[in-house]
């Protein structure tokens, strides 16, 4: 999904920013030129923040619900420590077979488990806890996956979920498609929750990093 902002903006940010590895590089160029729905690639300002939000937390464990073809759960494994885990989630057994292709010409691969079936049953079967939950995937099961995560986070856990803002419609009352309504209604959810703390960020397509109140 797009930006909000141009695209030389966006440019600019990432050369200011510290950004995935030259594999990642190559991963999101092979998406852009081979898959379709290639607009799904988060992309590197958005691999820089979660890569800045690991490391100054001390994430150890990271739950995915999306993997597409694997860029962000490489970006993001790649600043896990040692003995991290990172678990993601799709329904999608090719483009999770491009993903491993990915993962395996990485030393950080070996920190990536992937689950090839419906998220909401996986996250149900799931033990321990995460301190990182990244939310890329199907905008209708966006709050469910929320309502799904929240007892799973530690105590310093933080869910970030992708393009929040949706272009812009989240704005247009003339735009009820399900997708819209569905971005609408987890964003409303999480401002109208007494348990919860968050932000909205216009990076990219939109970032909501939400908590549990301290």
């Amino acid at each position: 999904m797009g930006g909000l902002v141009s695209e030389d903006i966006n440019r600019y940010c990432a050369e200011h920013s510290t950004t995935p590895s030259a594999l990642c590089d190559e991963l999101e160029a092979y998406t852009r030129a081979n898959v379709a729905h290639a607009n799904m690639v988060s992309g590197a300002q958005v691999a820089s923040l979660l890569g800045f939000l690991i490391r100054m937390n001390g994430v150890k464990r990271i739950l995915e619900v999306g993997t597409f073809t694997g860029y962000s759960a490489l970006a993001m494994a790649e600043n896990l420590p040692d003995g991290g885990e990172l678990i993601t989630l799709d329904v999608d057994p090719e483009t999770n077979k491009l993903a491993k292709s990915y993962w395996a010409k990485s030393p950080h691969g070996r920190k990536i488990q992937s689950f090839v079936k419906p998220a909401l049953e996986t996250i149900r079967e799931l033990k321990g806890e995460f301190d990182l939950v990244f939310i890329d995937a199907d905008k209708t099961n966006y709050l469910n996956y929320l309502k799904a995560v929240l007892p799973k986070l530690s105590s310093k856990g933080i869910v970030v979920a992708d393009n929040t803002l949706w272009s812009g419609k989240v704005l247009d009352r003339s735009d009820q498609s399900e997708q819209t309504n569905a971005i609408r209604a987890f964003n409303d959810f999480v401002r109208e929750s007494p348990e919860l703390q968050s932000t909205l960020l216009p990076v990219r397509d939109g970032l909501h990093l939400v908590r549990r109140q301290p």
